[in-house]
């Protein structure tokens, strides 16, 4: 008999470890963040809503005004979010700002606490110094794939994308009623409008490789990914989740060591793997932890670009 857990194991896996590969896309393609992030928009936006439609999940959805404002904030911060990661990458290189982006999970916490009045355990304390410690120690040793020392401004915007990301995280919790294909669609059209006026700026690229690379991103590292996603949060254990969500980071260091020459120093790695444990850490206290996530749980927005492991984990 087929194990119940192994469909949704492979889903999730899968959906991790094409978050891995997002950095390699965007710098393949050669378009400026902007860009990249509005043809993400476009196109994964578009396979989602009619993937919502095939599906009928809007005959079911009756959007209050505060759903959709709060919808159309979590898709500014989405995009926003984006566009400071992409940027990122280039100025430092797709490991070190992949890593770096994971420190969202303990910033969710702190505006949780800052805005819902959560409670901070002494241990999230803990695992937040760690995290920050560790980017530190990156910020003053990684290099970027040039062979240079990393660009602290590359760091900042790692950081700042966080930030926006756990905004985004933050706006989800405020809506587990919705269903997230739905959230996520919604998202990603606001997105698209937004980001539409910067095209003027920051064209599409003009060579056929590179529109292939931005149909790839939102084809396969948004619709596609999303749908593993969903399809499988609601299946596996949240510590099944939370150790899988590993391969995000790890693919991403890999890809950027084998493809774009990153080499790894010793105390960068010893930083990555302090921000990586703190922030994947599960939460102390075995109940929340075993049970099964609900997809309306996931720290949505969803990337991928960010861990999307579940909300009610100590993020």
């Amino acid at each position: 008999m087929t194990n119940p857990e192994t469909r949704p194991l492979l889903q999730w896996s899968s959906a991790m470890a094409l978050s891995g590969t997002i950095g390699a896309v965007v710098l393949s393609s050669g378009a400026a963040a902007p860009a990249v992030a509005f043809a993400r928009c476009l196109v994964g936006g578009l396979l989602l809503v009619l993937w919502c439609l095939a599906r009928g999940y809007f005959r079911t959805w009756r959007p209050t005004r505060r759903d959709l404002l709060l919808a159309a904030l979590g898709g500014v911060l989405l995009v926003a979010n984006w566009v400071l990661l992409f940027t990122s990458y280039s100025l430092s290189s797709i490991g070190v700002s992949t890593v770096v982006y994971h420190t969202q999970p303990l910033i969710l916490v702190g505006l949780a606490a800052a805005f819902l009045g959560e409670k901070v355990a002494k241990s999230h304390l803990a695992r937040a110094g760690v995290a920050f410690a560790g980017v530190v120690v990156i910020s003053l040793s990684a290099h970027g794939d040039d062979g240079q020392p990393v660009r602290l401004a590359g760091i900042a915007l790692a950081l700042g994308a966080a930030v926006l990301y756990a905004g985004t995280s933050f706006v989800a919790k405020q809506l587990t009623h919705v269903r997230p294909h739905v959230l996520a669609a919604v998202q990603l059209v606001v997105g698209t409008v937004l980001l539409a006026p910067a095209l003027a700026f920051t064209p599409l690229p003009h060579s056929v490789p590179g529109l292939l690379w931005l149909v790839l991103l939102g084809t396969v590292h948004t619709a596609v990914m999303y749908v593993l996603m969903y399809a499988s949060i609601g299946k596996l254990p949240t510590t099944t989740v939370a150790l899988l969500s590993y391969l995000y980071p790890v693919v991403a260091v890999v890809v950027d060591v084998l493809a774009f020459g990153h080499r790894l120093t010793w105390p960068e790695g010893l930083g990555m793997l302090a921000v990586l444990a703190a922030a994947l850490a599960p939460q102390r206290g075995g109940g929340p932890a075993a049970r099964k996530p609900r997809a309306a749980d996931v720290t949505r927005g969803s990337d991928p670009c960010g861990t999307r492991t579940p909300a009610r984990r100590s993020r």
